[in-house]
């Protein structure tokens, strides 16, 4: 029996990001890193109703030679010695590599529902940003938005619009979707 999982964003879903000009920015290391509040909580609930807590997130600052590896993978570390998530997948090229792995493309999520024996039709995907949004759909799974300023929701069409990740869990474990299996 293949599992549902909820697929979520990192930076401003899970961490808290630095805006710049209107454009998020992620924490350079793990001294900068802060877990977003309610996000111990909604992991915490979901992960007790059975999802399976996978991130997927694009981190191109790599590419442009202005991140480490290294470091990205260190705050990956530590967010998963935080919270209870069971994976992390990363694509480390910037746009202009077009990649199949990088959000809008929905590679990360299929990659991971491979590995993790997914349901993606009865899986969610929770982002902060249009790409995030149509990476879900493109990949089958019902997708939530956490609206920002920075969001574009214009470019996409969310299965739900929520305020922060505890929403969005409250949204998914209150509905009447009946696909969902624990695994």
């Amino acid at each position: 029996m293949r599992a549902s999982a909820v697929f979520l964003d990192r930076d401003g879903v899970l961490l808290r990001t630095t805006e710049r000009d209107g454009v998020p920015h992620p924490p350079a290391n793990v001294d900068e890193m802060e877990i977003l509040p309610g996000v111990p909580e909604a992991l915490g609930q979901l992960a007790s109703a059975g999802y399976r807590l996978i991130v997927v997130t694009n981190q191109p600052d790599v590419a442009r030679g202005i991140q480490q590896r290294s470091e990205v993978e260190r705050i990956n570390d530590a967010l998963r010695s935080a919270l209870p998530i069971q994976a992390i997948y990363v694509c480390y090229h910037d746009n202009v590599d077009r990649c199949a792995c990088r959000k809008p493309s929905p590679g990360l999520l299929l990659w991971a529902a491979e590995e993790h024996q997914i349901d993606l039709p009865a899986s969610f995907m929770i982002g902060d940003r249009w790409s995030d949004v149509i990476a879900g759909e493109r990949a089958g799974c019902r997708t939530l938005l956490i609206h920002r300023p920075y969001s574009q929701a214009e470019r996409c069409m969310p299965g739900s619009l929520v305020a922060d990740l505890l929403d969005g869990s409250e949204r998914i474990l209150q509905n009447a979707w009946s696909h969902r299996r624990a695994g």
